[in-house]
């Protein structure tokens, strides 16, 4: 519009998994769902974010404190959310899960998992692996949330994906409401 045009056109060119995003299974498994079929009750509902204090790695262990439940939807606040966000470059040294925490919630059946940095997985290792277990048993990744601000709690999340057909992911808008 400051050159005379009668609306402003944002144009927009990204990978699928930028930002605050979801993983679909078929991010790491073969002809498994795209984005465009997660179930919308995936990333709405009632949500519980816990702390985890291991500064390298989630693992069984500390996972296993919490107890998650049949088709709960878990965030994972850990040392990422004070040391990643305020850098400008990706770091390939942040905190994870690794493949028998990942193994552990399938064995809970939880709906959705969530980590406050850009991978669920590992940048290098077992981070491959963690994500095929999880998507292989349909449990939803959301990646790249900023719970710098969140305390540890129950939550109303209101996450979806952009509907992009036959994807392997999409960016997300992820919102949390305190439970009354």
């Amino acid at each position: 519009m400051d050159r005379g045009d009668v609306c402003n056109v944002t144009s927009i060119s990204m990978p699928a998994h930028t930002g605050t995003h979801l993983d679909a299974p078929l991010h790491f498994v073969r002809d498994a769902e795209p984005i465009d079929r997660m179930p919308l009750d995936a990333g709405i509902g009632e949500a519980r974010v816990i702390s985890i204090a291991n500064p390298e790695v989630v693992t069984r262990e500390d996972l296993e404190q919490y107890r998650p439940a049949r088709g709960e939807r878990l965030l994972l606040k850990t040392a990422n959310s004070d040391r990643c966000w305020k850098r400008r470059c990706f770091l390939k040294e942040f905190v994870h899960l690794n493949a028998g925490a990942a193994a552990y919630l399938v064995d809970c059946a939880i709906q959705l998992v969530g980590i406050d940095y850009l991978s669920i997985g590992a940048y290098e290792g077992d981070g491959v692996e963690t994500h095929r277990i999880l998507l292989g048993a349909g449990i939803w990744a959301l990646e790249g949330l900023n719970l710098s601000e969140i305390e540890p709690g129950r939550y109303e999340l209101i996450c979806l994906p952009l509907k992009l057909i036959g994807a392997d992911g999409a960016p997300a808008r992820a919102l949390l409401r305190p439970l009354q």
